[in-house]
């Protein structure tokens, strides 16, 4: 099984440096361009199912890849992006300021962070992690697409490699990767395309 993993187009609150988390902002025209031409890059790719963070700027995301295809997109709640509690709408220098020494764990030592009224990094990896078990488990055909969010990339690229996530935390997730499922261990596979870094 091959499992296409990409990351939402740009949105406002990215712009802005706010955190998103669970709360939503709009897709950017860049946002929406990018998501346009991913989906011409994908457009001889087929899947046999599409999934998609519940959360509005994924689920756009996902549209503008369906278009031409006959598939629903197929909702999954484990892979909405990390819960960032109080910080989300607040720009980083706000978060910086007020929290400082939380925003310093966050940034520096995830294994520290402690969320306030948020997920932490171990609780959002156990989420990522049961939620990819549960994929693998239920998902139909050899190739699948799944729109989500930069921290559970990340996150599934932790799990996949096997390193910490406070590693994790400080590498650049990309917009789209695949891994694929080979005698029950999953191994990434290549990056397919690099559109908007974060």
């Amino acid at each position: 099984m091959d499992i296409y993993l990409v990351r939402h187009g740009q949105t406002e609150w990215d712009e802005e440096r706010r955190m998103q988390g669970r709360k939503n902002s709009d897709l950017t025209a860049m946002g929406r361009e990018d998501s346009k031409y991913l989906a011409k890059e994908l457009s001889h790719t087929e899947f046999s199912q599409i999934y998609s963070s519940p959360l509005e700027r994924a689920m756009e995301t996902a549209r503008y890849i369906m278009v031409g295809r006959t598939q629903e997109i197929i909702p999954f709640e484990a892979f909405k992006e990390m819960n960032f509690g109080e910080w989300e709408g607040m720009v980083d220098r706000e978060v910086k300021s007020r929290y400082p020494e939380d925003h310093f764990d966050f940034m520096n030592r995830p294994n520290l962070f402690k969320p306030l009224g948020g997920e932490s990094f171990e609780e959002l990896r156990e989420r990522v992690e049961k939620g990819l078990d549960d994929l693998i488990a239920t998902a139909v055909g050899d190739r699948i697409l799944v729109v989500t969010h930069t921290f559970v990339i990340k996150t599934i690229l932790s799990i996949v490699h096997d390193y910490p996530q406070q590693v994790c935390r400080r590498r650049n997730g990309a917009c789209s990767f695949f891994i694929r499922k080979l005698n029950s261990t999953l191994r990434f596979v290549q990056k397919v395309l690099s559109l908007y870094l974060v």
